[in-house]
């Protein structure tokens, strides 16, 4: 089975979580990481990040929903941020980049696209399921 590497921003995990079409795309991919088809790239800076977001009492996510999202992503591979010289519009979506810019082979996953640099590495949810199932 070919394995994909991604790095997935937090707008794709806190989409997954409060939806609740389980055909969507961004559900579809957080189940394509729980059965091991996409191998999640993180550090501790998006670890944090995903945290203090998803713990936010907007969404009111049960605290063991959390904690599995987490542990998915915890199961994939961390590594140190390659640093970029692109102007972020967000500076703290640099280090979604910045990582999946140090895995040769990894994706960045995200909804907000017109945030990154247009480069093939880039992908939406939709764009990612398409790659992984052929």
């Amino acid at each position: 089975m070919k394995r994909y590497y991604a790095v997935i921003d937090t707008n794709v995990v806190v989409s997954a979580l409060l939806s609740k079409n389980i055909q969507s795309p961004t559900v579809v991919l957080l189940n394509l990481i729980v059965d091991g088809k996409i191998i999640p790239v993180y550090n501790e800076e998006i670890l944090d990040e995903y945290r203090d977001v998803l713990i936010r009492k907007k969404f009111q996510f049960d605290a063991e929903k959390i904690e599995a999202a987490l542990n998915a992503i915890r199961a994939g591979v961390c590594v140190e941020r390659t640093v970029s010289d692109w102007h972020f519009p967000d500076e703290d979506d640099a280090v979604f980049y910045e990582v999946a810019m140090s895995v040769e082979d990894a994706y960045l996953v995200t909804g907000n696209i017109r945030h990154f640099p247009k480069v093939s590495k880039v992908v939406t949810p939709a764009e990612m399921i398409k790659i992984v199932k052929g």
